[in-house]
């Protein structure tokens, strides 16, 4: 990594760093180039005590890009470029499941920033597993295998039952998307595992059966403890993750009690694969 002036400390050798003594509210082209920097060495960067309103979450995720709006945001939202992530007693938390962001855009977003509005006493932390690593762990043999797959992603696998529409009312907007097995990274170069047991619903050209036991291969790859890091929120911490290297999982251990995120995703490019 370049030297810059941010006070970094690791949370785990594989993936995850906080970056401490520093003021979201006021960013720079300097800060957010450093932050960029960090977030491509870590994967995920997370911030203590950022007290942002709306506005100022909104304008620090700017810096890296254009945003992006998501399909459950209500329409009639002042603030679109915020989802809002609200649990309780009458809403258990359900992103309970390892996932990279809208993969079944053909654009997928290159990153989110979430920041932690109201967190329960105890659980409801979010973990993150860096695919770059959990690929190099793959035995030879089988990188040889899935290199140059292709896999289809879809978003009625989730958000049917979650916004209460029929798939074909889904897939009218937002058709399956076919994506590398394994993705380039657009700026590192490194190859990542690009399937996740959310969206992925089977590899292209290949028989049902096959499909699956290869991405249930796969998908232990990221849920090997040693490529991931774990985040105790607390109000005011902020995430940043790189949705183009990383998985992540949002415990769903705290109900009845609240817990309320709010998002900012920054829109990405189309996913690759150069051998």
């Amino acid at each position: 990594m370049r030297n810059t002036g941010l006070k970094i400390e690791k949370l785990t050798p594989n993936i995850g760093a906080e970056i401490l003594n520093i003021d979201l509210s006021q960013p720079t082209e300097q800060m957010a180039q450093d932050i960029r920097a960090a977030l491509l060495e870590h994967k995920v960067v997370f911030f203590r005590d950022q007290p942002l309103t709306k506005i100022q979450h909104i304008n620090f995720a700017r810096y890296f890009g254009e945003l992006e709006v998501h399909p459950a945001t209500p329409k009639d939202q002042s603030d679109p470029e915020i989802l809002r992530i609200e649990h309780g007693a009458k809403s258990k938390g359900s992103e309970n499941m390892w996932h990279s962001d809208v993969t079944w855009r053909d654009c997928p977003s290159l990153g989110s920033i979430l920041r932690a509005v109201e967190i329960p006493p105890v659980g409801g932390d979010t973990l993150f597993a860096n695919m770059i690593v959990a690929y190099d762990r793959l035995p030879d043999e089988l990188k040889k295998k899935v290199e140059g797959l292709t896999a289809v992603h879809d978003i009625a696998r989730v958000f049917a039952q979650r916004l209460g529409k029929k798939p074909e009312e889904l897939h009218a907007l937002y058709p399956p998307m076919e994506h590398p097995v394994i993705r380039t990274h657009p700026e590192t170069k490194e190859p990542g595992l690009y399937v996740n047991a959310a969206f992925t619903s089977h590899i292209k050209d290949m028989e049902p059966e096959e499909s699956a036991t290869l991405l249930k291969q796969l998908y232990l790859a990221a849920w090997n403890p040693e490529v991931q890091c774990r985040f105790r929120w607390k109000v005011g911490s902020i995430a940043f993750w790189d949705n183009r290297a990383s998985q992540h999982f949002a415990a769903s251990d705290y109900f009845p009690e609240v817990r309320i995120m709010e998002r900012v995703t920054i829109a990405g490019d189309k996913p690759y694969f150069k051998s």
